[in-house]
């Protein structure tokens, strides 16, 4: 069997009585256990241990949860870092701000690190502080448990010594016997000559070693007494230390990284801005984005349309007499509406101008000329003179009118074109700057596509009546009028 190695310093005596210790107290142990011996109870250290416990226990995951949180906080530092890299890479040195940009990227790298030290400064250092005590006690726990156990064991051996040494070394030689054939063959000769001086101390060496462990023992539990209370007490104290230092630095933190996001915000605003003022172009179709900008109008010549004159009539000379309106009657004045010349008979407005007026008072033969007739002949002149400044400015007429004209019953609202777009389908509508479109609703709802309105220009209804040339137009085109 291999013995024991001693080491410098060590003597063989030395660990005879550490081996003694263990086996006297694993004795002791095994008789409380069966109820052969009494032990020491202490209910409030008892109750400090069960507290010590579960503080460590709250300690040690509430430090493995704040070293995961600064992880994950430098994680977070790193991936930021690397996203407005990436921004860098691509912002191009002639774009707007680039300086700015610049700028707020490194002011946002310096404040990810300064975030981070003061989490480890404030938190994570108090954190590691806190529960260095912990071992210490817990050691010291460990310790009080051997001590007592000493003392109820020279307890009992002084009690043992007292009532008769025959007895007693019975009691006392007999386990030890036991345990002495376990033991090793280099220390069987020691522990048996221990338990010969054991069996033979006298009643004052019971005594000395029972006031020595006692002593030993209550040295130990007075201090851990007095420290268990107060280490569970300071709990609160450091909870709330660590949990505002964290709460304080990161408000700290949001708040300017919340200026650095907004001046960045702004910087890439005004860049969008600037792009979106400089010249371009866009290809107008099905696909267009609603909100996406048009093209740019044409010259402000453009705008208006020109609309060619109705064509001029010359009556014939064989012309009914029916057909020629009687200018002295009672229907002296023809039903022709000023502000809306389209509903009027063009060929008949423009014989109207060109008959010979001689021909017709031939043709028409008063009774008498009274102040009722001459009413009549002023009312033909002053109607006469609208009608032909009606026909000389269709298009502007036109234009006026519109509120007069009867519209389409599917009419929703006006348009007006402020830009000219080119159809690129049979079923899309043309439009020139300045045209006016009645907006009618679809005939099938699942037609219309987000962005495109049905429509027909203004002009072609008034002239036909009818929505055959209707068709669809970029919204964004157009504005409401």
């Amino acid at each position: 069997m291999a013995e024991l190695p001693m080491g410098k310093g060590v003597s063989a005596g030395k660990i005879a009585s550490n081996v003694q210790k263990k086996i006297t107290r694993a004795q002791e142990k095994v008789l409380q256990k069966l109820g052969k011996a009494d032990e020491t109870k202490d209910l409030a250290f008892e109750e400090g241990v069960i507290n010590f416990n579960k503080q460590l226990v709250e300690g040690t995951k509430l430090q493995k949860d704040l070293r995961a949180y600064l992880t994950a906080v430098k994680t977070m530092h790193e991936s930021s870092k690397h996203l407005y890299e990436c921004l860098d890479d691509m912002y191009e040195s002639d774009w707007y701000g680039r300086k700015d940009v610049d700028s707020l990227l490194e002011d946002s790298d310096l404040l990810w690190t300064d975030f981070h030290q003061k989490l480890v400064d404030h938190a994570l250092i108090s954190m590691d502080t806190y529960l260095g005590q912990f071992p210490d006690i817990k050691a010291r726990i460990a310790k009080r448990d051997r001590k007592l156990v000493d003392y109820d064991s020279a307890r009992h051996n002084y009690a043992a010594v007292n009532k008769g040494k025959k007895k007693e070394g019975i009691k006392i030689t007999k386990p030890a016997s036991l345990l002495e054939r376990a033991a090793p063959g280099w220390a069987q000769g020691i522990l048996s000559a221990h338990n010969v001086a054991q069996t033979s101390l006298s009643r004052s060496q019971a005594e000395e070693e029972l006031e020595r462990a006692q002593k030993v023992f209550e040295e130990i539990n007075i201090d851990l007494q007095e420290e268990l209370p107060s280490l569970w007490n300071s709990r609160v104290g450091f909870y709330v230390n660590t949990f505002q230092s964290v709460a304080g630095l990161e408000e700290k933190f949001h708040r300017e990284m919340g200026k650095i996001n907004q001046n960045l915000n702004d910087t890439l605003e005004k860049l969008e801005n600037q792009d979106m003022s400089s010249d371009r172009t866009q290809d107008a179709n099905h696909t267009l984005s609603p909100g996406g900008p048009p093209a740019i109008p044409k010259s402000p010549s453009k705008l208006r349309p020109a609309v060619p004159p109705p064509p001029k009539v010359t009556p014939s000379k064989d012309m009914k007499q029916e057909n020629i309106i009687n200018l002295f009657g009672e229907a002296a004045t023809p039903d022709i509406s000023v502000t809306s010349p389209t509903q009027y008979d063009a060929p008949a407005t423009a014989n109207l101008l060109d008959m010979d007026l001689d021909s017709l008072q031939a043709a028409t033969t008063p009774a008498a000329q009274n102040w009722d007739t001459w009413e009549a002949t002023e009312k033909t002149a002053d109607t006469e003179e609208a009608v032909a400044e009606t026909v000389n400015d269709t298009p502007q007429a036109t234009t006026e009118s519109t509120e007069s004209v009867e519209m389409p019953e599917a009419f929703l609202f006006k348009v007006k074109a402020m830009h000219d777009y080119n159809a690129n389908d049979s079923d899309e509508l043309e439009l020139k700057a300045g045209d006016v479109v009645l907006v009618v609703t679809y005939e099938n709802l699942d037609e219309q596509d987000e962005g495109w309105l049905m429509g027909v220009k203004e002009s072609d209804w008034i002239q036909n009546k009818g929505l055959g040339k209707k068709g669809v137009f970029p919204e964004n085109f157009t504005q409401r009028m």
